[in-house]
């Protein structure tokens, strides 16, 4: 397999219900291992915490995360913001993730004309990841 750099997203108990909602704005495939199918040792209050959940669907994203075992902190997003790009071609698509998105989350930039020709918006989800979404616009590159 070639290299890849694929988003790893770390929460504070809250990692499945979180990738359930991926899923449903992305689709695809989720798979899960808690702590204890995990096989490693772990506080027995992190049993059914995620310890790593990933998230694959047809457009070849992957989105990883996990809940941080007690007595380590998981800062929410703090300076981290995930892109979802395509050109002119792939509207419908990502503009179906942006309404995914916005419906539970919070609008930051609407998605629309930004002044550089593009269909630009951002909005934070319920988890308080920031997600990005740029649509290149007609002869522009994606």
């Amino acid at each position: 397999m070639a290299s890849r750099l694929n988003p790893y997203l770390a929460f504070d108990g809250k990692a499945r219900d979180a990738l359930e909602f991926y899923r449903d704005v992305l689709g695809g495939t989720l798979t899960t291992t808690t702590y204890a199918e995990g096989g490693m040792e772990h506080d027995a209050a992190d049993a059914d915490k995620v310890m790593h959940g990933q998230l694959e669907n047809e457009s070849g994203y992957t989105l990883m995360a996990s809940d941080a075992p007690s007595g380590q902190p998981a800062e929410p997003m703090a300076n981290v913001q995930i892109s979802l790009s395509g050109d002119n071609a792939s509207d419908a698509e990502l503009s179906g993730y942006w309404d995914k998105l916005a419906a539970r989350g919070s609008i930051v930039v609407p998605l629309e004309a930004a002044p550089w020709g593009d269909k630009f918006g951002m909005v934070t989800d319920p988890y308080g990841v920031v997600w990005m979404v740029n649509i290149a616009g007609p002869g522009q590159p994606a």
